[in-house]
């Protein structure tokens, strides 16, 4: 399987791509791209666990931010949703990386106007966390 194998620039880059787009609104996973990586690159453990964190991040930081364009009019039920968000705060985003509503609760603290730095550390350490557990199991494969 020598034609499957990718160098690690090519790999990480990837992966950066794969861990963005997973993370906005389109679908999409980097666990694959994330495992698939440290099985042919295992010496790339740190630089792939930063790049899939930041670029999943990032994507989650855009459905935060498309949160903050939308106009303030919602419907009575949405809102009951939305208070429950804005109860738990910026914490509640160390759940982002969860799916179906990961996406929901980035857009629910951008369109809330939840302090943007305060919700980008709560993303990157949910996402961390997630991506280091995935990339410790990978290790353990053979």
């Amino acid at each position: 399987m020598d034609w499957l194998r990718i160098s690690a620039e090519a790999g990480l880059l990837g992966l950066f791509l794969a861990s963005f787009l997973a993370a906005t609104l389109l679908p999409g996973g980097s666990e694959a791209v994330l495992v698939a990586l440290l099985q042919q690159h295992p010496g790339q453990f740190w630089p792939a666990l930063a790049l899939a964190t930041l670029g999943n991040t990032l994507g989650a930081l855009t459905s935060y931010a498309l949160g903050r364009w939308l106009p303030q009019r919602q419907s009575p039920a949405a809102l009951r949703q939305l208070a429950r968000v804005r109860r738990w705060g910026a914490p509640v985003l160390l759940l982002a990386w969860a799916p179906l509503i990961g996406d929901a609760l980035c857009v629910a603290a951008g369109w809330l106007r939840l302090n943007a730095l305060r919700c980008t550390v709560f993303i990157a350490a949910g996402k961390f966390a997630r991506y280091w557990l995935l990339a410790e199991g990978a290790a353990l494969l053979p």
